[in-house]
């Protein structure tokens, strides 16, 4: 318990210590949110992914999938490296720093508003984010909870009072800069971790091979009748699984805290970097997570589902490991959860400041006055966030991917297809962004509110939130196509930035 103790305190005092270290690069609303638009490769890469994977993947997802699929929800994480990393960072990446610098947004409302000319459309994508970001926000600390009752035998009220205070200190005194250095710390500390924890969780049932032999003799006939199924490639359900790759994978490409990421890269050469560090970190985080959660029913003995939910299913497994280990998986998941609040509370609290108050309430505002806002609304959304966590523990409402599954169904299904249209397609209309945002969040409300009336593939909120990312691909282009057609002059100064010439040395491009 000394240990354990001591390893907290330690890494509290190096975040608040990072934080008020970054306080002379939050002096301004551009610094503050985007850290002056300066952040290299490898902070902007261990930003996006330990935003990107916290205790709702750890304990959630990977609880929840790996006993439902076995050793295949490995291909979730895969498909996170893959399809969430590399492809987003490879197609988004660029484009996203060039248009949103050239429009002047700095949160993804603002640069819907700018984009289409409509700021109704900003209002609308700001109240969206706002909305949805806090049950996602809120399922952090559930699935934090978790474990620190396991490590400490504390109350949940007090893992989520010490959690966002914390949160709240570093991120008001040092902005995105601060959250972006504690990010490249947490994912070190992440990396390391789930190795480490996979290692041990395997060698207490006798390595790898004697671990998979056990997982294939395991038969659950409600599931599958087959022999071996949680030890097959693709599971006993490719159909859910393939959903479940879906949302958590291509939905970061709609995901404003996500998408704000590649708004504040420092050059080309970080934007390259920044890919292939991106990409090894989640192949490493969330390829582990999944593959850790593969094994959950070789402890079945312990865990009872039906009593205490999916999320007990990965506390069980470490349950028993060395004093040692479980204070390092506690750090770990603290890491990622801290990593994805303070992500969640900027990319929410400059949402709300810059595309709703200023100019709609409080019509002249200046860069002060904005900053001093910004910094309420954090502290105002960590609350909210935090009650919400309590009262839903409380009341037994939901478990944690159900909570995600809404969050991110809502946000990417809203705006995936719309911005990545806006920065690829001139004839992208106003009104195929609205039919995208209100299609996805009227979808996942009423799958919160009368769920059981929904088709069967779409009573599951991931598959729901999966379905809506997809339709946006398609809602989008058809309703472009007969609506009328965006202000040319409009359309035209915002693709100006691509035609836009620059110099680079010959390694970069070869000359005439």
């Amino acid at each position: 318990m000394v240990l354990k103790i001591l390893l907290l305190v330690v890494y509290f005092a190096v975040m608040i210590g990072i934080g008020f270290y970054c306080r002379k690069n939050a002096t301004d609303v551009n610094g503050f949110v985007l850290g002056g638009r300066s952040v290299g490769p490898w902070l902007t890469a261990f930003a996006y992914g330990t935003s990107y994977f916290s205790a709702v993947v750890f304990v959630g997802y990977a609880g929840q999938f790996g006993w439902k699929y076995g050793i295949a929800a490995t291909w979730a994480g895969i498909g996170n490296a893959i399809i969430g990393s590399l492809l987003a960072w490879v197609i988004l990446g660029r484009r996203t720093r060039i248009m949103t610098q050239h429009l002047d947004s700095a949160t993804m409302p603002q640069f819907f508003g700018q984009r289409f000319g409509s700021p109704a459309l900003k209002i609308a994508a700001s109240v969206i984010i706002f909305i949805f970001l806090i049950p996602y926000t809120a399922s952090l600390y559930n699935g934090l909870s978790r474990l620190f009752g396991m490590a400490f035998n504390i109350d949940y009220s007090v893992c989520i009072v010490i959690m966002a205070i914390l949160t709240g200190i570093y991120v008001i005194a040092g902005g995105y800069m601060a959250t972006a250095i504690n990010d490249f710390i947490q994912g070190i500390i992440m990396l390391f971790g789930i190795v480490t924890i996979i290692a041990a969780v395997l060698m207490s049932k006798g390595g790898f091979i004697e671990a998979l032999n056990g997982l294939g003799q395991i038969t659950d006939e409600t599931v599958s009748t087959t022999p071996g199924i949680f030890a097959s490639f693709f599971g006993p359900d490719p159909l859910n699984l393939l959903f479940v790759v879906i949302l958590t994978s291509l939905g970061t490409w709609g995901l404003p805290q996500m998408v704000q990421k590649f708004y504040a890269i420092k050059n080309e050469g970080a934007i390259q970097k920044g890919t292939i560090i991106s990409t090894i970190f989640a192949l490493v985080v969330a390829g582990g997570c999944y593959f850790l959660g593969g094994f959950g029913r070789l402890f079945s003995d312990q865990i009872d589902i039906a009593a205490n939910g999916f999320d007990s299913v990965i506390p069980t497994m470490l349950s028993n490991l060395p004093a040692g280990l479980i204070a390092l998986v506690v750090i770990l998941v603290l890491s990622a959860s801290m990593s994805t609040l303070s992500s969640l509370v900027i990319a929410s609290a400059s949402t709300l400041t810059i595309d709703f108050v200023k100019g709609n309430i409080v019509k002249k505002m200046s860069d002060k006055a904005q900053l001093l806002m910004i910094r309420i609304f954090v502290v105002i959304f960590i609350a909210i966030s935090a009650v919400i966590a309590l009262v839903q523990y409380k009341s037994s409402v939901t478990f944690i991917a159900q909570l995600m599954g809404v969050s991110w169904g809502a946000l990417a299904g809203a705006f995936l297809a719309p911005f990545l249209y806006a920065l690829y397609w001139k004839k992208t209309t106003k009104l195929a962004c609205w039919v995208s945002f209100v299609f996805s969040t009227v979808v996942m409300i009423l799958n919160m509110i009368i769920r059981s009336s929904f088709p069967t593939i779409m009573q599951s909120p991931i598959n729901a939130g999966a379905i809506c990312m997809l339709a946006g691909l398609v809602i989008v282009p058809i309703v472009s196509l007969f609506t009328p057609k965006p202000d040319k002059q409009l359309v035209d100064n915002a693709f100006a930035c691509y035609e836009k010439k620059t110099e680079v040395e010959q390694k970069t491009a070869l000359g005439n």
